[in-house]
């Protein structure tokens, strides 16, 4: 390997400092609707660690997440927002039973993943409403015993249903049911998994819970870290957001575009390792693999002028990038600014991984940095366009391509 090939970060394990940073951002226990444990416990002070004098937080009186901005008194400058969104999947408490088993839904994740994991309840006080206790100690299970399935299920004919889930306290003795009771928790609680995340096995890779979308945040706060360590942005504003409620329909980001109406909009999320996924082989997915560079979508509302861009600085600088394809949506806070019916160039970048919604997630440090980087040199090549004055809203109202004026494409023989 030559020297500059080695002093790519990208190319290299991940420092452990950084790996403990974005353990943190992952672990903060962020339910869809309570992401103030990522967003003010862990990214804004992580913020205010490298922030220079005249950048701000943003915070909002609803629940939308919150906002870096590198230049807020420059209201009219060409704004580029990065989102990545705070909000974790959950399991919520449906009910007690007589037993003093608590009965819990799955959302989305896959049921039969959940058996046995180990879980953190958070449970609001009913003797102090807004304070919150956890409860540590608990698994999800949904049968009891191997010796209690039916034959199918034991075959793997059939698997877990999501009523079938329920979390064990290991309650025991009279009055199980009261036991649970006096314990304040209540239909709604959130329960997260207890799978925080580190190295693997094979290099540059980590596994745990919730890469979905830690990893988004991450790569926002890291690029944000790289333009303060680069002195800041002459002509651009950068907005990162964390934004919440992204699970559950993406309602934060649409919120956060409304507010202030960026001209380039770049969601950060997950995508899956689709050459590594078992059993997909007859659906043609484009095969994007984990380790192999970030990923760009294509298609939907996707900009192609700002794709182009980004495939520029990929070039210019060496960096891994794989093209995947969105139909109709890209299921990413990209679609913040359209959804929020904002003039909006958009793109979305990601990583992918594998096990996605399960507790086991897997990712390549590699991919995550090359999507920082990526970013990062695409808001220094935006900034530097036109001469020095930075890249203006005309320059994509007039990039939009022509295929009417495509060159003929022939065969190469050789």
């Amino acid at each position: 390997m030559s020297e500059s090939t080695a002093s790519k970060p990208w190319q290299q394990r991940m420092p452990d400092d950084q790996f403990d940073r974005m353990r943190a951002i992952l672990e903060a226990p962020s339910p869809i609707g309570l992401e103030g444990a990522m967003t003010e416990g862990v990214l804004a002070p992580m913020t205010e660690e490298f922030m220079p004098a005249g950048w701000k937080v943003h915070r909002f009186t609803g629940n939308a997440g919150i906002v870096i901005d590198t230049a807020p008194d420059a209201k009219d400058a060409f704004t580029v927002m990065l989102i990545g969104h705070a909000d974790k999947i959950r399991l919520q408490v449906r009910s007690i039973g007589s037993d003093g088993k608590i009965w819990v839904n799955s959302d989305s994740f896959l049921p039969t993943t959940l058996l046995g994991e180990e879980v953190l309840l958070f449970s609001e006080d009913p003797e102090n409403p807004g304070a919150f206790r956890v409860l540590d100690g608990g698994t999800i299970e949904g049968v009891g015993a191997a010796h209690f399935a039916s034959a199918d299920l034991k075959a793997g004919r059939k698997g877990i249903k999501a009523e079938n889930l329920f979390l064990e306290l290991q309650i025991h003795g009279k009055e199980k049911e009261e036991q649970v009771k006096r314990l304040g928790i209540r239909s709604g609680d959130p329960i997260l998994l207890k799978r925080p995340i580190r190295r693997g096995f094979s290099p540059d890779t980590f596994f745990g819970a919730y890469l979905d979308n830690g990893l988004g945040c991450f790569v926002m706060i890291e690029v944000a870290r790289l333009l303060a360590e680069a002195g800041g942005l002459k002509n651009l504003r950068f907005l990162g957001a964390a934004a919440a409620y992204e699970e559950i329909g993406r309602f934060g980001s649409r919120v956060l575009a409304q507010e202030f109406r960026p001209n380039v909009v770049i969601g950060a999320d997950v995508s899956h390792d689709l050459a590594a996924a078992p059993g997909v082989g007859d659906k043609r997915y484009t095969p994007i693999a984990m380790g192999s560079g970030f990923s760009m979508q294509s298609g939907a509302i996707t900009s192609s002028y700002l794709n182009s861009l980004l495939s520029r600085v990929t070039v210019e600088h060496d960096i891994p990038v794989q093209r995947v394809l969105a139909g109709r949506d890209t299921g990413t806070d990209a679609m913040a600014a359209v959804l929020a019916s904002i003039d909006a160039a958009a793109t979305s970048v990601g990583f992918p991984i594998r096990n996605m919604h399960t507790s086991t997630e897997i990712g390549h440090t590699g991919d995550v940095l090359a999507a920082v980087h990526g970013v990062f040199e695409l808001l220094r090549s935006m900034d530097a366009m036109n001469g020095g004055a930075g890249v203006s809203a005309g320059d994509f109202q007039q990039g939009h391509p022509r295929l009417d004026r495509a060159d003929a494409l022939e065969h190469s023989d050789g």
